[in-house]
């Protein structure tokens, strides 16, 4: 199996189990509903965690030769 199959594959497995996890659980459904909701005024706070973890595993990068 090639790889980009294979991560197709385990991609939509994901998004699978996802869909019925959220149909079994209802609480699940409106919990993902709410966060959805609130990344919306809090997209400053994703744009920060995001900074971080490209200064945390960028900064310590070194150049290749």
């Amino acid at each position: 199996m090639k790889p980009r199959t294979r991560a197709g594959l385990q991609l939509l497995v994901l998004l699978i189990v996802g869909v019925v996890l959220m149909l079994i659980f209802p609480s699940a459904l409106r919990f993902a509903e709410g966060a959805a909701r609130e990344i919306r005024y809090l997209w400053w706070l994703i744009l920060l965690v995001a900074l971080a973890v490209w200064l945390i595993w960028g900064a310590n990068r070194k150049p290749k030769p």
